[in-house]
């Protein structure tokens, strides 16, 4: 509870109106506006941009200072000292794991990472030019159905099961919606690989051979997972929220989730980076698509600077310029066309007073990108590794929300169609 009060006066009211005011423990305080309804008041606010629909103690943000905290830790010590899986720990239970805690949500992460044979089916089912996030979306749905008799969201163990199977599969099934697009038999994970490891060995490997993973690029790929696992309040956290209030399946939550991440605006960002490098085609019309850049009556954008959070250097980026010139050197594609045209842009971008005055400074998406292409991952799947990455994140809030009193979502409008009219006689 709390004493302080904002006091709201509205033309026409005979007094003011008191809100509770509650203080965060970083960022802005927020004022409750729930009280409005009985005075006949809804609160409008397009995009939520100023709306805060619950209470967390996961993830803080911090825009203009590029800070990015999960349950306290800076995200670049996370990224150094820390490996995904126990940054999932972190984010599920509010603390990080000693090593005996944190050796045993590996090995039930592990032991629920194999993926039931009716949802290996509908994968078959699609066509090979199917979108993978179509398929990861279906596929994670399908888990509710796998799994509906032994979830209960009222109870804490089938929650802490349920976020094994959430974790444990996801790379799995991103992975078997790559090898089902190739044409290729899928490969079951392996006990004896680290997380990111059974990821590059069940999407490139061979079925009946030897896993043989590049541990530069492994240990890339942890990090993208790691840099993606939460990032606060965003359209597809909201979204899973939202439909979990309902008191829905949590797979199916998650699904929701993987759909508003799908889009381009959200999730997409990164394959869109590419698609751009892409259509700039050569280092020799980089020039030519800066300039277009810098018009603001020309409708080309450049991908994958600047970010809709970050008023500042995106913190995750200065973790994922690392690994990209890491992944560059092991793979010797600094020469590489389209990675040529990545690494004189980024240059651009750091050196450019346009671009340092607009803070439009080389984002998490821009790197990323970078990585899974020279990995060998097709543009259409990064949404995929997205969601692989997130899925943690959505599942902590989700598990926030209904280990505690909550209210099914009903956001309001302000209506503006016609008022009640007779149907014509």
């Amino acid at each position: 509870m709390t004493d302080r009060k904002a006091r709201l006066t509205v033309d026409g009211l005979d007094a003011p109106i008191d809100l509770p005011v509650y203080p965060s423990t970083a960022g802005p305080d927020v004022i409750d506006v729930s009280g409005l309804t009985k005075k006949g008041f809804f609160t409008y606010d397009p995009g939520f941009m100023s709306t805060a629909p619950c209470e967390s103690k996961i993830t803080f943000i911090d825009g203009a200072k590029g800070v990015l905290l999960h349950r306290g830790y800076p995200i670049d010590q996370l990224a150094e000292h820390s490996d995904y899986l126990e940054t999932c720990y972190l984010l599920l239970n509010g603390e990080l794991p000693s090593k005996e805690q944190k050796a045993t949500f590996a090995d039930e992460v592990k032991k629920h990472s194999k993926v039931d044979d009716s949802v290996a089916q509908i994968i078959k089912g699609f066509s090979r030019n199917a979108h993978p996030m179509a398929i990861m979306g279906s596929a994670v749905n399908a888990l509710a159905a796998v799994y509906h008799e032994e979830t209960d969201i009222t109870s804490e163990e089938s929650r802490r099961v349920t976020a094994y199977r959430l974790i444990g599969q996801m790379p799995t099934l991103a992975a078997m919606a790559h090898k089902h697009r190739q044409g290729e038999e899928f490969i079951a994970p392996d006990a004896d690989l680290a997380y990111a490891e059974n990821y590059l060995n069940m999407t490139f490997g061979t079925a009946g051979q030897s896993p043989k993973v590049n541990q530069v690029l492994a240990k890339a790929m942890d990090r993208i997972f790691l840099l993606h696992a939460d990032h606060e309040q965003n359209a597809s956290t909201s979204t899973v929220r939202l439909s979990g209030s309902s008191g829905t399946n949590p797979f199916a939550a998650i699904a929701a989730g993987i759909a508003t991440l799908w889009g381009p605006a959200h999730g997409g960002a990164n394959e869109a980076v590419l698609n751009m490098l892409e259509e700039i085609g050569s280092v020799d019309n980089i020039d030519t698509y800066v300039a277009k850049a810098k018009d603001k009556n020309d409708p080309f954008r450049l991908m994958g600077f600047g970010h809709r959070v970050y008023k500042n250097f995106d913190p995750r980026a200065k973790v994922m310029k690392q690994a990209a010139d890491e992944v560059l050197s092991e793979l010797g594609l600094e020469n590489d066309p389209l990675l040529a045209i990545a690494k004189r842009l980024e240059k651009i971008a750091l050196e450019d007073e346009y671009f340092i005055q607009k803070k439009l400074y080389p984002n998490v998406d821009f790197y990323s990108g970078i990585i899974m292409k020279a990995i060998g991952i097709p543009t259409e799947a990064f949404t995929v590794i997205f969601a692989t990455g997130r899925a943690v994140g959505w599942y902590a809030h989700w598990q926030e929300m209904v280990s505690a009193p909550y209210k099914i979502g009903r956001p309001r409008q302000l209506y503006t169609g016609y008022n009640k009219r007779d149907y014509p006689a």
